[in-house]
């Protein structure tokens, strides 16, 4: 098994969470993982993307020029890296912000509502989850309880109140895929 995915989007939208947060989970389930942070010139509003590799082998080199998966939440995140994506590879996108037509006829393409859903939930700040759930309902690459024990593990002491929020957001992303 080999994942690659890119995860991007603007500064503040938690998208390193999320990558930590796969590359944690792929750890915790005993598999090779890397993971590779990439910031924009400005760190908040600025572009943000990381790099994940999950695999059952050893991996030779954290770049990835085209990944099997990307995440994007935002419209020059798609524009940037929807070429990258392989052959047959899944686009994951926040429909919420990105209102354009993918270009691409040999991916799969999922829409995912992200900042409308975590609006209903009460913290827009949580639409990084849903999609993240959709993500990992259609992928299969982590098991979601091993990502729920993750975030358990890694999300800082003075967010730890937000955990219920962020799994209820998880599973709502989850539940989209059916």
């Amino acid at each position: 098994m080999l994942e690659e995915i890119i995860i991007a989007g603007f500064g503040g939208q938690g998208i390193m969470l999320l990558g930590r947060l796969l590359a944690y989970a792929g750890m915790l389930e005993e598999k090779n993982v890397a993971w590779m942070p990439s910031y924009g010139p400005e760190m908040r509003g600025g572009t943000a993307n990381c790099t994940v590799i999950i695999s059952t082998e050893e991996i030779a080199s954290p770049v990835v020029s085209y990944p099997r998966s990307i995440i994007v939440m935002n419209q020059p995140s798609l524009d940037k890296f929807e070429p990258q994506v392989k052959k047959e590879g899944l686009i994951l996108l926040n429909d919420s912000l990105i209102k354009r037509k993918v270009n691409r006829d040999d991916v799969t393409i999922i829409r995912v509502p992200a900042n409308d859903i975590a609006d209903q939930l009460g913290n827009s700040k949580v639409a990084n989850m849903v999609i993240f759930g959709a993500y990992i309902k259609k992928s299969e690459v982590v098991k979601l309880d091993t990502v729920f024990k993750a975030l358990e593990e890694t999300l800082a002491a003075s967010h730890q109140d937000l955990i219920d929020l962020n799994k209820e957001a998880l599973r709502r992303g989850v539940a989209l895929l059916g």
